[in-house]
This record gives C-alpha cells, sequence and structure tokens, in this order.
C-alpha cells in the first residue's frame, strides 16, 4: 500500500485544486506513472492513482482514440480489462473497440470532461464498432455514432447492432467491473433484448445521461488499495421496472417563480492527503 503521509502544505493544495481551470490541470502536467507500487486513492471522482500502467495504442482487438490526450493510463487492472475485453469481441463479435477515455499517468482530474476517472478503474469505451481498423487521421479526429435519437427519446435502430448487446453484456459479466453506465435508451433496449434468462449482469448496467455514443465501464477497487473508496452496490434487481421508466422526460411543469435568494455553493471534498503529496513530487 502506497502511504505518502500527512503534508503540512495540504490545505493550500487542495484549495488551488478545485480553483477553475484555465489550461492545463495539475494532473495534466504529470507525464508519466509515479514510481510507486499500483495504488487507486480516493474515490472515482476525487482521487488519484500510483504505479498506473498504460494501456498499448494499438492491441490485438481495440484502438486507443484521441491520444493525444493522454488519457490511456490505468490501474493495471483497467489495462488488463481492456486487453480481455477486446480479445472476447475479436473472437466472437469479429470486430475492433474503441477505447476513450481512461485516466491521466497519475489519475486525478481531468480540465475538461469527466469528474471521475480519477483512480485508473473508469473506461470508457464507444460503441462505434471498427470492423476495419481505424487510420491515424480516424483515431486523432474520431466521429461518434450515437445509438439514441436524443429529441424523440428512442434507440437509433440503424445504428444499433446485436453485437452491442453482446459487447455490454461480456463486459457486465466480467467480475472486476462494478457499474456500467449507458443512456436510459439503451438499457431499456438491453432489458428488453435479454428476455426471461440469466439478467443478473443487468443490475451492473445503469442508466445515466450522455452515455448514448459510449459505455462508461467502472471497476470495483482493486485488491491491495486499502485507500480506494467503493461506491455503494447498485440496488436489488435488474433496474429495468420502475426505476428505469423514471428517467423518462415528463412534460415539463410550469416555470417556478424565481429564487430570492442563490443557492449556497457546496464546499468542494478535501483531496486525500495521498494525492497532495504526490502533486507535490516533481517528475525526474
Amino acid at each position: 500500500m502506497f502511504n505518502l503521509g500527512h503534508s503540512m502544505r495540504a490545505w493550500a493544495l487542495t484549495g488551488l485544486l478545485f480553483t477553475p481551470f484555465l489550461n492545463a490541470s495539475p494532473w495534466e502536467q504529470k507525464s508519466a506513472p509515479s514510481q510507486h507500487a499500483p495504488d487507486a486513492i480516493g474515490s472515482y471522482a476525487n482521487g488519484c492513482l500510483t504505479g498506473a500502467a498504460s494501456l498499448p495504442l494499438d492491441g490485438q482487438g481495440y484502438q486507443v482514440l484521441r491520444s493525444q490526450r493522454e488519457r490511456y493510463y490505468g490501474h493495471p487492472d483497467a489495462v488488463s480489462f481492456v486487453e480481455r475485453l477486446a480479445n472476447l469481441a475479436q473472437q466472437q463479435l469479429a470486430t475492433h473497440i474503441l477505447i476513450g477515455d481512461m485516466s491521466l499517468p497519475q489519475g486525478g482530474r481531468f480540465s475538461s470532461g469527466h469528474s471521475s476517472h480519477q483512480t485508473g478503474l473508469d473506461i470508457d469505451i464507444w460503441l462505434k464498432l471498427a470492423d476495419d481498423k481505424l487510420s491515424a487521421q480516424q483515431l486523432s479526429q474520431p466521429e461518434p455514432l450515437s445509438m439514441v435519437n436524443l429529441q424523440q427519446y428512442r434507440l437509433l435502430k440503424s445504428n444499433w447492432d446485436h453485437r452491442h448487446f453482446e459487447l455490454v453484456k461480456m463486459a457486465a459479466q466480467d467480475q472486476q467491473v462494478a457499474r456500467i453506465f449507458v443512456h436510459p435508451v439503451i438499457k431499456e433496449k438491453l432489458c428488453a433484448t435479454e428476455g426471461q434468462g440469466d439478467r443478473q449482469w443487468l443490475r451492473k448496467v445503469r442508466p445515466w445521461w450522455g452515455h448514448h455514443y459510449h459505455m462508461h465501464v467502472r471497476l470495483k477497487c482493486p485488491q491491495g488499495s486499502s485507500s480506494c473508496q467503493p461506491q455503494a452496490a447498485p440496488p436489488a434487481g435488474d433496474g429495468c421496472g420502475a426505476e428505469l421508466a423514471s428517467w423518462k422526460p415528463q412534460p415539463k411543469p410550469a416555470a417556478p417563480k424565481a429564487a430570492t435568494s442563490k443557492p449556497k455553493k457546496k464546499k468542494p471534498k478535501a483531496l486525500p492527503s495521498q494525492c497532495v503529496k504526490l502533486l507535490e513530487i516533481k517528475d525526474s
């Protein structure tokens, strides 16, 4: 276990981390993984990563998108998961999967995009399947393929392939996976397709806005990462009933009266002391 101890400058650095990002975040200035044992520290949305592994940019059954952003690092468990799922996709679905954002070399917050992906345990996998590998230009500036008509809240059947069902199911059945986030319409399709078979894997698949062109895979805290904060387990059941129906947009009510006072801003969470100390270590 990686233990960096208490730092007298923790509060000052923590305040700095939560100022508005004008350019790169402090974590994006870290160019390489730390020289420590692998350790996912803190929570998915407030943490960091030591001893990260980098996902090879062009491996068997997958390709990495927008590698220029250097978000292809993760806990070794995350790299192993991607390689494992990619092999299954190539062998059973005859396609390549496209890997979007994972984490930065030492985890932490991005200057744009996600608030999670901070501990090396989150992986975005695009639902655009690459039966033929993409060119360097296509990888650098990829075009997403949405599975959902967002205005009409329905599946785009012309873009949906039975292999999407199989890919999400294969990922959810992996023992290291804690959750998979997809758009509610995609979850609805998965529920309908599974029928009366083994529906236990559907519990891990959680509806969440924005995930209409990719699935966000979240892994469990690794063994040995005692500072990793797990997320509470999903509710019991397959999540295909009233819970899923509650996501469907409802007619907008009449506009409420203007608030007389501004809502209080939430106080940012303090970064784990191990992460604060990690930021203080200069790259060699």
